[in-house]
């Protein structure tokens, strides 16, 4: 009897053995014809531009907030992910969306623009914002490039560490809401 539950025993783990050798061997050859994963790429992908600023958030001044931001069509349109600080595990606080002023100025109408947008040529006059990580002259070309843009800030409230659903368009610091003449000085540019 014994001798039957060792054959057994040593059949089974033969046929195991077998078993993961095959499957380890296709997965070799698998990973051999996949492309590379650095080739891959992901929405979350491209965050690189990092920028400090303040917020209004219920109209209170707070931050400031790290801005991980990313170009996502030359006109300029650009998104940022927005955390209050750089802790690699720090919860996600705001979403910026950034967009040029001649989209912008055609499609939002002066009321919902002053209640929601603001000018990011107003808030980088003020000198509240940075361009960090960039050698200056780089720094430079990207607040060139953004003071031609229009920004919408989703500020996100959390309960402790969970977040509750609750939503409120923020404000840059120093917003000042425009008049007709303002507003459509960008919308044939």
């Amino acid at each position: 009897m014994k001798r039957k539950l060792f054959v057994k025993g040593l059949a089974v783990s033969c046929a195991l053995a077998i078993v993961v050798w095959t499957v380890r061997g296709a997965t070799v050859v698998m990973a051999q014809n996949e492309p590379a994963a650095a080739t891959k790429t992901s929405p979350a992908e491209g965050y690189t531009v990092h920028v400090l600023a303040p917020h209004l958030v219920d109209g209170h001044a707070m931050g400031p907030y790290h801005h991980y931001c990313k170009v996502l069509a030359p006109d300029p349109v650009i998104q940022c992910l927005i955390y209050e600080s750089t802790d690699a595990n720090a919860r996600l606080s705001q979403v910026e969306f950034i967009v040029a002023k001649k989209l912008t100025r055609n499609q939002v109408s002066l009321k919902d623009w002053n209640a929601n947008w603001h000018d990011h040529t107003i808030e980088i006059a003020g000198g509240r914002v940075q361009v960090l990580d960039l050698p200056p002259d780089k720094a430079k070309e990207v607040a060139d490039l953004v003071s031609k843009t229009d920004g919408l800030i989703v500020h996100f409230y959390y309960d402790g560490d969970m977040p509750n659903g609750r939503t409120s368009v923020a404000q840059a610091v120093g917003h000042k809401p425009m008049n007709e003449g303002e507003f459509k000085k960008y919308s044939s540019q």
